[in-house]
């Protein structure tokens, strides 16, 4: 069967490729109390189509905020943003739903599903709000759903699923719309470690198939090993790993 997916750092790998993200200057500092907490100094990042990039860094150390800036999610102090070519740091709210809704899938810890609808729902919802007619939407869906082993599971609720099979749906819903950038916080974080290690190559296998950019951030060193490159937050700086 065709990948369905196929169906619909800090360098440029080649000049002539243009990078998803670039993340240049980006600073952000958290206030509390008479206390300022710099998280993100001048955070430099580039990613090309195709590149998975993990990020990594000790628990506080900001991977979280980081991800949350480049999927427009927080607002940075300073800095630029980029994605797919676009300015995205003086965006209004508007413009960042835009990007996110056209441009960017996330994948989170939690899979986050609507418990009222089938896992084929779930997966197609997204698509029908981003304008994608409805027969297509499901139909791409149930594509996605049969590549990751789910077919006889579509037509079931979140609460009759494992955990395993939740986060495959999340992660169909995920690149569902075909976009440039794939954004995961621990995706594999609520797993066992056997599960955890199937969920994620089917993430690498479907981000590969599809040519996306992907920021994933784990604190597993094997799973960080599979990725083409590593970058580490280290007092605020991101570094190679």
């Amino acid at each position: 069967m065709n990948d369905p997916a196929m169906i619909s750092g800090n360098t440029i790998v080649s000049p002539d490729i243009k990078p998803v993200l670039a993340l240049m200057g980006i600073s952000r500092t958290f206030h509390q109390g008479r206390e300022n907490l710099e998280i993100l100094k001048s955070v430099d990042l580039e990613i090309s189509p195709g590149e998975i990039v993990g990020l990594v860094g000790p628990s506080g150390a900001g991977k979280s905020t980081l991800l949350h800036i480049a999927g427009l999610l927080e607002r940075a102090d300073g800095g630029e943003i980029y994605i797919a070519g676009e300015q995205c740091f003086a965006m209004n709210d508007d413009q960042r739903t835009r990007v996110r809704r056209d441009t960017l899938g996330f994948v989170y810890q939690y899979h986050h599903l609507l418990p009222e609808f089938s896992a084929l729902e779930n997966v197609a919802i997204p698509q029908i709000i981003s304008g994608i007619p409805r027969k297509q939407a499901r139909l791409r869906a149930s594509e996605l759903l049969n590549w990751m082993g789910l077919q006889a599971r579509e037509s079931h609720r979140p609460a009759r699923l494992s955990g395993g099979e939740q986060q495959r749906v999340a992660i169909a819903r995920a690149i569902a719309a075909s976009p440039k950038l794939l954004l995961a916080d621990e995706p594999t974080g609520n797993l066992d470690p056997h599960t955890a290690d199937d969920v994620f190559e089917v993430l690498l296998n479907l981000a590969r198939g599809a040519n996306l950019a992907a920021l994933i951030a784990t604190h597993n060193p094997v799973l960080a090993a599979k990725m083409d490159r590593v970058v580490k937050l280290e007092d605020g700086h991101l570094v190679a790993a």
